[in-house]
């Protein structure tokens, strides 16, 4: 799926793909975010080859002009674990919807892991 919108210079379409790329960006800049990690088995596999490397970790749905966001993730230890998903959850959805112009309707976070 992608994301599209119409203004008055034309029609714009933003890919699921270039918005995973975005956020994983976004992730990394927030505080105690170590790194992202495959959700389930079908992701490790991906990752190991090399074909969704960058985005690892985050899935994006669109829906019309809503858009869905999971997001797999391990924390630094010793940091507030719901503090940093709080930042990150508040961080992502103010830039996304700045980038796309559309309303992120859902973050789901997912710490599966502490790392020192």
């Amino acid at each position: 799926m992608s994301v599209k919108t119409n203004n008055i210079y034309g029609k714009i379409v933003i890919s699921d793909k270039t918005i995973e790329r975005f956020i994983a960006n976004v992730a990394m800049d927030c505080y105690g975010i170590v790194e992202f990690s495959a959700k389930n088995i079908i992701d490790s596999v991906i990752s190991f080859f090399a074909c969704g490397k960058e985005t690892k970790g985050v899935k994006v749905h669109s829906f019309g002009d809503r858009i869905f966001i999971d997001v797999a993730v391990i924390v630094k230890y010793g940091v507030s674990i719901k503090a940093v998903v709080e930042a990150l959850k508040e961080s992502v959805k103010y830039k996304v919807e700045r980038f796309t112009g559309m309303i992120v309707d859902t973050i789901n976070v997912k710490v599966t892991g502490v790392k020192s």
